[in-house]
């Protein structure tokens, strides 16, 4: 790589990564704590390409994004951030910068974005529009920090102000239809109508006349699309086909797959090609467990905000919730914390109160621990996961399971080897034959603490 990187963060340790790795790269490197040394830095017209973080101490990245864009057009900003909602790449791609990547960021991921954005600084230095500000509500409730749902926040923010029809597939209770609210909310439509449509809208012949014209060539989205009959599937078509004055923007969700119901004869061919311009494929809640945490701390947030008791949920009741397989997505998730927080007889949240609302499905078993000192540590893992098994009778663990068996293995060794060395994680990296790159990754990842003390050992 050639050019010179701007990068803004307070955090020494991403600033210390950073500047070494663009150095090797070959790039030539600012870095800075400071919000304000970034911006005197691009008003004196340093820089190729800027990473900056979002919460800095002297201000917010983001809102530098149009003064940057002002001073400096066509210099492309990366903006980093550990903010966990879809608000922040929203912003982002309003803003215009170049490109968002959540924390923690994977860092050849990084570098390869870097490059390309001082390709094409080099090839094409042209000015950016201005962005308008306009006003926004301050969250939406789709919430988690995991890679899959970050990857869909990315999708959203891309196609928000396109026309391309878009298609939401996902499990009941997801969430596709807060998504596809959220891109019409957030789009150039958002001042028009947003119309969810249903089989009965259509059924007569005047019914696609009157969607059309309530739509007023806002947003019509057609909730389980596969669903709808193939007469009215036909008059879809038409609707989509119809002239393009005013024609609104088109949605469509789906809990099936469009594939099968295509080859099985349940979707029109030309209507499944229709609405395919863009497809956002929304996991599952048992996809993305790591997320739970934050989802329960929303809910609870937002039933407090509404007049409800201050609740929290004890430790090994938010474990539970954790290994729990969620059949009804992230509304039976909120709908479990609404009772919950009615029914919670104090403060804290029990895990015989969460078994009491979720009911009798089996939960994960703690993986370590109860075995006999003769035991080999093999046939005590062995011995927890058949009886985890056991526990879900006919049915399949939720899928996941091999990251969730080794991060319940990887902390305490990690945290018994740095507790063995008084927290010196070079001698804990080589204690457990890794890298100190990949003992800090895995030490940010699993959230473990880290305290200097007198050695074990």
């Amino acid at each position: 790589m050639d050019g010179t990187v701007l990068v803004a963060d307070d955090d020494r340790t991403i600033r210390t990564v950073l500047t070494q790795a663009l150095t090797r790269a070959g790039c030539k490197v600012h870095a800075t704590s400071s919000l304000t040394t970034l911006m005197r830095w691009v008003g004196e017209g340093k820089g190729d390409v800027v990473i900056s973080d979002v919460m800095m101490p002297d201000g917010n990245g983001l809102e530098m994004l149009p003064k940057i864009a002002q001073d400096r057009p066509g210099l492309p900003v990366i903006v980093i951030s550990a903010q966990n909602t879809i608000m922040t790449a929203i912003q982002a791609a309003e803003a215009e910068a170049y490109d968002y990547l959540p924390k923690p960021f994977d860092l050849p991921d990084l570098m390869k974005r870097t490059a390309r954005a001082l390709e094409q600084r080099q090839r094409s230095p042209s000015s950016q529009p201005k962005t308008e500000e306009k006003e926004r509500p301050d969250e939406l409730p789709l919430v988690g920090r995991t890679a899959g749902m970050q990857a869909l926040y990315r999708l959203v923010a891309r196609v928000m102000n396109t026309d391309l029809p878009v298609l939401i597939a996902g499990e009941s209770g997801t969430g596709k239809s807060l998504i596809a609210k959220a891109i019409h909310d957030f789009s150039d439509r958002r001042n028009l109508p947003f119309i969810a449509v249903s089989a009965g809208d259509l059924q007569d012949l005047e019914g696609p006349a009157r969607v059309l014209a309530r739509s007023k060539g806002g947003t019509i989205l057609f909730d389980e699309i596969a669903d709808i009959d193939g007469e009215v599937q036909a008059r879809i078509v038409r609707m989509m086909d119809g002239p393009q004055d005013m024609l609104p923007r088109f949605m469509a969700t789906s809990q099936t797959d469009l594939n099968r119901a295509m080859e099985d004869g349940d979707l029109r061919q030309d209507l499944f090609y229709r609405l395919t311009g863009a497809t956002i494929n929304v996991p599952a809640l048992r996809e993305r467990v790591d997320d739970i945490p934050l989802l329960v701390e929303h809910f609870l947030h937002r039933a407090e905000r509404e007049g409800a008791m201050r609740r929290y949920l004890a430790e090994d009741a938010l474990e539970m919730m954790r290994t729990y397989s969620w059949p009804g997505n992230v509304r039976q998730l909120e709908n479990a914390i609404r009772r919950l927080v009615l029914t919670a007889r104090t403060d804290e949240i029990s895990r015989v109160e969460v078994e009491s609302v979720l009911g009798n499905q089996p939960e994960t078993e703690p993986l370590m621990g109860g075995a006999s000192d003769t035991e080999k540590l093999s046939g005590s893992v062995a011995r927890h996961l058949r009886r985890y098994f056991d526990l879900h009778g006919n049915m399949l663990p939720p899928p996941g399971l091999y990251t969730r068996i080794l991060k319940e293995v990887e902390m305490p060794l990690i945290e018994i080897a740095l507790e063995a060395t008084g927290g010196n994680q070079a001698k804990c990296a080589d204690l457990l034959g890794i890298n100190r790159n990949t003992l800090r990754k895995k030490i940010t990842d699993l959230d473990i603490r880290v305290t200097r003390r007198r050695k074990l050992m």
